[in-house]
């Protein structure tokens, strides 16, 4: 995990504020509330010292009752869904590809910063497309203060994916680029590819069958 979001962790489930950790840490409070806004917080007595006691209290209590709020609805939402079907991981795959796949060139790309849409990809690329290991690709979009070998060993743990099968990552050096994506996204957004080692049916072939799953299912709503 990214070093600094590690340290700001510890800092806040010692139940420091976003002002505190920012001081000690400099990371922006939109990026707290970004990587916190699931996470219970209890402020400490050195924060509650620091403030009115009612207000930092109440806000807590705001706080924990709405991230309880959000994994009760998760987990009835989860039971809603029940058991996803072999037809299920194949329309999800479809929609997953409308939204984040490539569609202008006869190549497959899948491309998100989401850990769990990224699995959710490859796992329908190997069980719907049939593709092994050997036909996937991973290269990482990275910012300037990203550890590339840490990048490189989260995305082989959550995929599955060897080292071997890594291309080399780019590093956005926009000047435009907000410095905070950086922080938010420090493991980069990882870029699926498919190669078909000579075999058409995994590469063009499916590339275009793809295309007849997405027309042959938007057709019909």
């Amino acid at each position: 995990m990214n070093s600094l979001r590690t340290e700001a962790e510890i800092l806040r489930d010692k139940g420091y504020s976003y002002n505190m950790i920012k001081q000690a840490l400099g990371v922006p409070i939109s990026t707290m509330s970004y990587w916190f806004r699931e996470r219970p917080f209890k402020p400490n007595k050195k924060v509650l010292d620091r403030i009115k006691y009612g207000p930092i209290k109440s806000g807590a209590k705001r706080h924990n009752q709405k991230v309880q709020n959000i994994e009760k609805l998760k987990e009835a939402g989860a039971k809603e869904i029940g058991k996803l079907s072999h037809r299920d991981l194949w329309m999800l795959g479809i929609g997953l590809y409308i939204g984040e796949g490539s569609k202008t060139i006869e190549s497959i790309r899948i491309i998100n910063s989401d850990p769990a849409v990224i699995v959710v990809g490859i796992k329908w690329l190997k069980q719907i497309c049939l593709l092994s290991n050997k036909n996937i690709k991973i290269r990482l979009h990275l910012y300037p203060d990203s550890n590339e070998k840490e990048a490189i060993k989260f995305w082989r743990d959550v995929t599955g994916i060897p080292t071997k099968n890594f291309r080399k990552s780019s590093i956005d050096i926009r000047e435009n680029k907000k410095a905070s994506n950086g922080r938010k996204l420090p493991y980069g957004t990882a870029h699926i590819s498919v190669v078909s080692n000579g075999d058409p049916s995994k590469g063009v072939s499916l590339f275009r069958r793809i295309n007849g799953w997405i027309y042959g299912a938007i057709n019909q709503v």
